[in-house]
């Protein structure tokens, strides 16, 4: 892929006889956030400590804006931000203070720039207090100022969410969507929430047993103009499949109760017009979409995510 901050080719980790990860090929491209599922054991830790340089691959190559992690570490790795789990802040000092100490390690990295992610992640009113006085939301958003200080092109996210409530999960979310559209990176997640990876990825990538088993693009709720299967609940089944038959439009019987059709916008406001027009209540109408949780359980076997 052209336009791709990371190039995973035939990635291949092995310690003594067990294979980790099996050849995986993955592409990130800019401007996403990028989900990483799999079950237990899958390699997801394994693969992002490749990534960053903590662990040597057996094979393959991974490359980070064209530099490869192993060969050209230095020019690789400077164009990468992680947080592992929850970050570590010195809390005696204030959120400014921390994001100066660390602006010192790293050059290029300006006052206005430091002012820039606070904005970013929505500090500015609790910058100057006490780490040790920040709930643990805040910390993560702190977290990952720090880890975007330097402008990366790539942010590692390990578990961001762990430990967070509702209302933290939910800021995080919308910080990291806001980061990839508005600073063009690669923000990379791997988490085990599969219903915040369904909110928060544009796409998910689904390992088992090293391999990568598939990559799901997951499209808004506003895209589809296309056919669907559309559930529609009322209060007389036959008659209404027979007055949606006589309007032209098929429909069958779940075995829930609900009658199904397959059809693009127009065609459900037509199907719903017909059912008034024969005298049928109509309770709900609604998509039937496999949640992520359904999809990963059917590629993966049922394995439980980890």
């Amino acid at each position: 892929m052209q336009d791709s901050i990371v190039q995973m080719r035939e990635v291949t980790k092995r310690i003594g006889k067990r294979t980790i990860i099996d050849k995986l090929t993955l592409d990130l491209p800019r401007g996403e956030v990028f989900g990483f599922l799999g079950p237990n054991g899958a390699g997801k830790t394994t693969t992002i400590r490749m990534m960053v340089g903590l662990m040597s691959l057996t094979s393959g190559e991974i490359k980070i804006e064209g530099h490869s992690i192993e060969n050209e570490y230095e020019q690789a790795i400077k164009h990468v931000g992680a947080i592992v789990e929850n970050p570590e802040m010195y809390k005696y000092l204030t959120g400014y203070q921390n994001l100066v100490h660390y602006a010192r390690m790293m050059p290029g990295v300006t006052e206005h720039r430091v002012k820039e992610v606070v904005s970013l992640v929505g500090l500015e009113a609790r910058i100057h207090d006490k780490v040790k006085t920040y709930s643990l939301g805040m910390r993560q958003r702190l977290g990952v100022a720090q880890a975007v200080l330097h402008k990366p092109r790539l942010l590692i996210l390990d578990e961001p969410t762990n430990g967070l409530d509702p209302a933290g999960i939910r800021e995080l979310r919308d910080y990291l969507r806001k980061l990839a559209k508005d600073e063009g990176i690669a923000v990379f997640v791997s988490s085990h929430l599969l219903s915040e990876m369904e909110l928060m990825c544009d796409r998910v990538a689904i390992i088992q047993n090293g391999r990568l088993i598939d990559v799901r693009t997951l499209q808004s709720r506003e895209e589809t103009s296309s056919a669907r299967r559309v559930l529609i609940e009322v209060d007389r089944t036959q008659d209404a499949v027979q007055a949606l038959a006589a309007s032209g439009q098929a429909a069958e019987l779940a075995a829930t109760g609900f009658i199904v059709i397959q059809g693009d916008r127009s065609g459900i406001a037509a199907a719903n017009a017909a059912l008034v027009r024969a005298g049928i209540n109509v309770y709900a109408i609604r998509e039937d979409v496999k949640s992520l949780e359904d999809q990963f359980l059917e590629v993966t076997g049922g394995e439980r995510i980890g």
